[in-house]
């Protein structure tokens, strides 16, 4: 719910608020198999993807960043995926794909903008301190930049930096303090109704529920 009183910042989640993978995971998965001479089925990889994402276990919120950028976190991942789609591959070749893969998900092309954002960022940028949240590492700012939309937003708040994901609350708590903002001050835009609308709620912001198949953050714009 969003209260009478204007914010005085805006956060926004990442992935499927702003920007979206042009293919599926499998998909680009699938084109990294290539780059490294594997021959990779990307309808089994993207199962395979989301099953293994299922498995890796919640964090608990630890005082500072997490080691190595959460990198170790994403070789795990993907270490589970081609154990499941391609058990026959040896740990040196499974390294050598997440190596690729990694750089693979910051490089152009591999992301895409959502048609309103640039023309709503231009607008909202001169009314509120913007700000990004979201369950990313360091790459998230390659991405923005490389996006065109790195310049809209003051702060970028990743997971692997503050020590804390979405669903837990405190990645908002802590991304409020640093802005040296109360909640109420702060109204967050997600498309995730666990990680961004409940989470942030507990948080104490308002929230404006991004979803896709009913509106957009041109809805957001109207109600500002």
């Amino acid at each position: 719910m969003i209260q009478d009183d204007s914010p005085k910042a805006i956060f926004f989640d990442a992935v499927g608020t702003l920007f979206y993978l042009t293919k599926t995971v499998g998909d680009h998965y699938a084109l990294v198999g290539e780059e490294v001479r594997l021959n990779l089925d990307a309808k089994r990889l993207d199962a395979a993807f989301y099953c293994a994402w299922a498995q890796m276990p919640p964090r608990e919120a630890i005082d500072g960043p997490r080691e190595n950028d959460d990198k170790d976190w994403w070789h795990e991942l993907t270490d589970l995926v081609l154990k499941e789609v391609a058990p026959e591959v040896g740990a040196l070749d499974r390294d050598n794909f997440f190596e690729v893969a990694y750089e693979h998900f910051a490089e152009c092309g591999v992301w895409e903008l959502y048609p309103e954002v640039i023309g709503i960022l231009k607008q909202l940028h001169c009314r509120f301190q913007l700000a990004i949240i979201s369950n990313f590492d360091g790459r998230l700012r390659v991405i923005l930049e490389r996006l065109g939309i790195s310049k809209y937003f003051g702060h970028i708040f990743v997971s692997s930096e503050i020590g804390a994901d979405k669903p837990d609350p405190e990645i908002f708590r802590r991304a409020v303090k640093f802005l040296g903002l109360q909640p109420g001050d702060v109204l967050h835009v997600g498309d995730d109704r666990e990680r961004d609308w409940h989470a942030a709620a507990i948080a104490g912001l308002s929230i404006f529920k991004l979803d896709r198949n009913k509106n957009s953050l041109r809805d957001l714009l109207a109600i500002l």
